[in-house]
C-alpha cells in the first residue's frame, strides 16, 4: 500500500472504548467505524467467540459512519476485569478482517472440512459417524444442527494413522459418495462437500445458518406453538423496515439474529437490544443492501420466517448430555448408536477433541420430539459408563420447568408501539415528548 491508503485504512479502523465506569453489572463496550455491510455482524461474533454476553446495546449510524454500544458480561455474569480478556477485545474488535477477530480458527488449521445437509431421522448421525469410522477418519471437530426435519453439519476430520489432513482426492471423492448414500432422504435434497479448512474459514456458526438458509428449513414445516415472536413494520417516512424480535434470552441469541439478516442482504442502520430476566427484546431499522425497505407482504412473511427459524435452530430442545473421556477409535460412532438403540433422537451436537479427551455435549429427545423418558437416559447412561456421560442437571431443571412462558410468543406479550416509539427516540430519530 502507499502512504495515501495507509492513511485511509488507519483513519477507518474501528475505534475500541471499554469502561467500566458506566454501568454498576457490566462493562459497556463502544465500537466506532466506517460503516460497511457485515461490520455490525463481525463485531457481535467477535464477543460471542470470546464466551460473552451482550445484555443491552446501541446500534446507530450516521451516514458512512456507524457507532454501536455493547454492555457485556461474562459466563458468571460479572463485569469484564481480566486485563487480557480486556486486551483480546481491543485486538479482535480492531482487526481489519472478521477472520483476524476469529480466536479458535488457527487450531483447526489443515484439516479437511465436510459440510454436511439432509433430511433428519433416528440414527443419521449414528450412520455419519459410523461411515467416517469405516474410512479410516478421525473426527477432531463437529457442530450438528437440526431443525424443522433438516440437518447441518460441520465436521472436521483427520486421517486417523498419520494424523494429516485428507487431501487425496479420490479419498475425498469416494467419502462424499458415501455420505450422500447416508443423507439421501426420501424427498432427495440433499448435500455433501468436501474442502481444506483454514484458520480464514468463515464462523462455524453463520455457516451452519448459511447451509440451512440455503436448504430452505424456514419453510418446509409450519410455525409450531411455540414459535417465537417477530414483528416488521413499515416506518415509510424515514425509508425503513422495524423489524422487533421477542423470546426467551440465550446465548448467542443476537448473533444468530444478526446473521440472518446480513446473509437476506439487508443492513441494520439502527437498533436496541435489552434482555430483562429470561426476555429479550430487540428491535432493528433495516433496508436492503439496494437502500430500499421491504417491498411486499411476501418478502415481509419470508423475513418473519427466516428470523424464526434462526432462533430455533440453535435452541434445540431435549434434555443435554456430557461426554467426557478418553477419545478412541469409533467412539463417536459407538455412542451416537447407542442412541439410536434406545429411540433418541439427536437434536444438536458439539463435538470437540483436546488432546486426547472426547469432551461431547449432545441434545436428545425421544424419536418423536419430546422429553426423553427419565428410565431411557438412565439406561443410555448406564450403557456408555456413569464415569463419562451425565446429564448437565442445569438445563435439566430448566428443561422441566420452562412451561407455557416457553414459547416467547403471544401478543399479550409484546407491546411494539411502545418501544418503537421510545427507540426512535433514544436514537435522535424523533424528538422525545418526555
Amino acid at each position: 500500500m502507499d502512504e495515501y491508503e495507509k492513511l485511509v485504512n488507519g483513519m477507518n479502523n474501528p475505534r475500541v472504548v471499554i469502561d467500566n465506569a458506566v454501568s454498576p453489572t457490566a462493562t459497556l463496550v463502544k465500537v466506532d467505524s466506517a460503516r460497511k455491510h457485515g461490520n455490525l455482524l463481525e463485531a457481535i461474533q467477535v464477543l460471542s467467540d470470546l464466551g460473552l454476553t451482550i445484555t443491552k446495546g446501541y446500534i446507530s449510524s450516521d451516514g458512512r459512519w456507524f457507532m454501536d454500544v455493547f454492555h457485556v458480561i461474562d459466563l458468571l455474569g460479572c463485569k469484564i476485569t481480566d486485563t487480557a480478556v480486556i486486551s483480546s477485545i481491543e485486538r479482535a474488535l480492531s482487526a481489519d478482517s472478521a477472520a483476524d477477530s476469529v480466536p479458535n480458527n488457527a487450531e483447526f488449521a489443515n484439516l479437511t472440512a465436510l459440510e454436511l445437509t439432509g433430511a433428519d431421522r433416528l440414527g443419521l448421525l449414528s450412520e455419519v459417524f459410523a461411515v467416517l469410522a469405516e474410512l479410516n477418519c478421525s473426527v477432531v471437530d463437529a457442530k450438528v444442527w437440526t431443525h424443522n426435519g433438516r440437518i447441518a453439519s460441520i465436521v472436521l476430520v483427520k486421517d486417523l494413522d498419520s494424523g494429516s489432513p485428507i487431501a487425496d482426492e479420490y479419498r475425498i471423492h469416494h467419502m462424499e459418495a458415501r455420505l450422500r448414500k447416508v443423507l439421501k432422504g426420501e424427498d432427495g435434497v440433499l448435500g455433501v462437500r468436501a474442502t481444506m479448512s483454514s484458520p480464514a474459514t468463515t464462523n462455524s456458526d453463520r455457516r451452519l445458518h448459511q447451509l440451512m438458509f440455503a436448504d430452505r428449513d424456514y419453510e418446509r414445516i409450519a410455525a409450531s406453538s411455540k414459535a417465537e415472536s417477530v414483528t416488521v413494520l413499515d416506518w415509510a417516512e424515514r425509508g425503513y423496515s422495524v423489524v422487533a424480535v421477542r423470546c426467551r434470552d440465550r446465548p448467542k441469541l443476537l448473533l444468530d439474529i444478526v446473521c440472518a439478516l446480513t446473509d437476506m442482504g439487508y443492513v441494520v442502520f439502527h437498533g436496541t437490544i435489552h434482555t430483562d430476566g429470561e426476555t429479550a427484546c430487540q428491535e432493528f431499522y433495516i433496508k436492503h443492501l439496494d437502500g430500499c425497505p421491504i417491498r411486499s407482504e411476501a418478502e415481509r412473511q419470508r423475513v418473519i420466517q427466516c428470523l424464526q427459524a434462526a432462533i430455533g435452530r440453535r435452541a434445540s430442545e431435549g434434555i443435554r448430555l456430557e461426554l467426557r473421556t478418553l477419545d478412541r477409535r469409533g467412539l463417536l460412532a459407538d455412542v451416537t448408536r447407542t442412541f439410536r438403540e434406545y429411540g433418541l433422537m439427536v437434536t444438536r451436537a458439539e463435538v470437540t477433541t483436546k488432546g486426547e479427551m472426547a469432551m461431547n455435549e449432545f441434545y436428545v429427545t425421544d424419536s418423536a420430539g419430546n422429553p426423553a423418558d427419565a428410565m431411557t437416559i438412565e439406561a443410555v447412561i448406564n450403557r456408555i459408563g456413569v464415569e463419562s456421560l451425565k446429564v448437565n442437571e442445569e438445563r435439566l431443571r430448566r428443561h422441566c420447568s420452562a412451561g407455557d412462558d416457553a414459547s416467547g410468543g403471544g401478543a399479550g406479550l409484546f407491546n411494539f408501539g411502545s418501544l418503537v416509539w421510545r427507540n426512535l427516540a433514544y436514537l435522535g430519530l424523533i424528538r422525545s415528548c418526555s
